[in-house]
């Protein structure tokens, strides 16, 4: 009996290798291989895939090649920002693709071609990525009738009149970054120089919490604050081979992922209800948040057009 249950353990555990063994070369091998024969038949062109980590490590060199010089004074930042993609159209042409892991990005540049994806949403969808969720939600990963649902009720928020209200905002944040310039020149006899990335960012979170958010500007900074760290987390890992399942380790990173994404989450919760209370006494708010808020109501009970709390 003993060796009855031995062998169909051992049975069991090599058929489970087996099949978990071929799931993971077909993964990493065999479906690349396919997906290279058929990219490059219809055109593209790129780095032959190699096992595993695709043009990763070549990227990872040139990212780092691209960064370690100063910026020329040009308009001409895509060398800089994206290099891996500037690289790859360089060397191959208009129409060719990188490899992130097993995975292959096109790169499509002619206007024909894009016109068709970006009209042929409900065929060309977007790429889904555990992580991505994470950092947004809503519309920009929404498809289909979701996306046209919701596309429909933000676009009061971005009509002409409704920004205008905006101006003010935009002009009190800009003022505020050049104050800060102008006590730093102040204090080095009017020359010097200043790394003005960490003021824009700093302006363009500003920007956002008082815009969206008006009278919770406080809070809205904090999210920003917290979302410009998730998506750094975020760039990270995509510039690595993602391993299914890998995210729900408890290393930290992960932790910290989650304890942003929880705190996102409680801030922009306790605004929404905060802002209800007050729709609710009808006092009304020109901010983005208030107009996407209206917006929903006068949708409510319209055939479920109205979104929910969480999207």
């Amino acid at each position: 009996m003993d060796n009855l249950m031995n062998s169909l353990l051992l049975s069991c555990s090599v058929t489970a290798t087996l099949f978990y063994g071929w799931r993971i070369l077909k993964w990493l091998w065999f479906t690349p291989r396919s997906i290279e024969k058929r990219i490059r038949q219809q055109g593209f062109r790129g780095n032959p895939y190699r096992f595993f980590y695709g043009d990763l490590r070549e990227s990872s060199v040139t990212r780092k090649e691209a960064r370690s010089k100063p910026m020329l004074f040009s308009h001409d930042i895509v060398p800089r920002v994206i290099p891996t993609f500037h690289k790859a159209l360089t060397n191959h042409g208009e129409n060719c693709f990188v490899w992130f892991g097993p995975k292959p990005a096109l790169l499509v540049m002619v206007p024909e071609i894009i016109r068709e994806i970006v009209s042929k949403h409900y065929v060309f969808q977007k790429p889904r990525s555990p992580l991505t969720t994470l950092l947004a939600g809503g519309l920009l990963s929404l498809e289909r009738d979701e996306w046209a649902k919701h596309r429909r009720l933000i676009n009061p928020a971005f009509h002409a009149e409704k920004l205008k209200h905006m101006v003010p905002a935009f002009h009190l944040c800009c003022g505020e970054m050049l104050s800060k310039w102008d006590e730093i020149l102040g204090s080095n006899d009017g020359c010097c120089e200043v790394d003005v990335w960490p003021y824009l960012q700093t302006m363009t979170s500003d920007v956002f919490s008082r815009t969206a958010f008006g009278s919770s500007y406080e809070q809205a900074r904090k999210m920003s604050e917290l979302q410009r760290e998730e998506a750094k987390h975020i760039m990270e890992a995509h510039r690595s081979v993602h391993i299914p399942g890998y995210r729900f380790l408890p290393t930290r990173f992960n932790r910290r992922m989650k304890e942003t994404k929880s705190e996102i989450e409680s801030i922009l919760l306790g605004m929404i209800k905060e802002r209800l209370k007050a729709m609710e006494e009808e006092t009304y708010s020109n901010d983005l948040l208030g107009v996407l808020l209206e917006s929903n109501f006068k949708e409510h009970g319209n055939d479920g057009l109205e979104m929910s709390i969480e999207k």
